[in-house]
């Protein structure tokens, strides 16, 4: 899911860069300081996920739980995903500093979507429906995260189309499995703090 620094046309660079820049200023001014350790471990969450690559074929995929955050965090998502980017970028050159914000659009923008969708149905449901709602809310983050890698590919050029086709099928167990591990997390979070969903909901308007 990380891009490298040379991968991408200077336009998708200079794009990802400025929508990065709204999405992160836009999460700051929605993230109340009663909320900040929730948006810290969420960032290490993501941080020590994405860092367990599974091989598949010439290249490798990784959790994200970003799908978790977005359903946690709301417009948070995108400070707390750009700091897990900036440290792995610091400390393990995964992805790169030019293309850190497309890395941050590609990973928050659809964990801000599914919060948008998901999340009022999370706090208003018991937690076998909240569950379910956050499964189908962490299949669907890391299929758009996986729909706008190969996007952000194709529109660098022909070269990196089947590299783009490539990303899509090798991530298919991880929507599986995200699904799974968002619906438990949530579950889990309902049973021993109910308020959760629904206090966040309440920051958020």
């Amino acid at each position: 899911m990380h891009i490298v620094d040379g991968a991408l046309a200077n336009e998708v660079v200079i794009g990802g860069a400025a929508l990065a820049v709204g999405g992160v200023a836009l999460g700051l001014k929605a993230l109340p300081l009663e909320k900040i350790p929730a948006a810290g471990v969420l960032a290490a969450t993501f941080f020590v996920a994405s860092l367990i690559h599974v091989p598949v074929g010439p290249s490798s995929v990784h959790l994200i739980l970003n799908g978790l955050a977005g359903l946690v965090l709301g417009w948070a998502a995108f400070p707390a995903l750009f700091v897990g980017l900036l440290l792995q970028a610091v400390f393990f050159g995964y992805g790169g500093f030019t293309v850190l914000g497309v890395n941050t659009v590609n990973i928050a923008l659809p964990a801000v979507l599914v919060g948008i969708v998901f999340g009022p149905l999370i706090a208003r449901g018991p937690p076998v429906m909240a569950a379910i709602w956050a499964g189908i809310g962490g299949a669907l983050a890391i299929a758009g995260t996986t729909l706008m890698v190969a996007l952000a590919l194709m529109f660098s050029g022909d070269a990196f189309l089947a590299a783009a086709h490539f990303v899509l099928f090798a991530h298919l167990p991880i929507v599986a499995v995200e699904a799974l591990l968002s619906a438990a997390a949530v579950y889990l979070a309902c049973q021993v703090k109910p308020d959760l969903f629904r206090t966040i909901r309440g920051a958020r308007t």
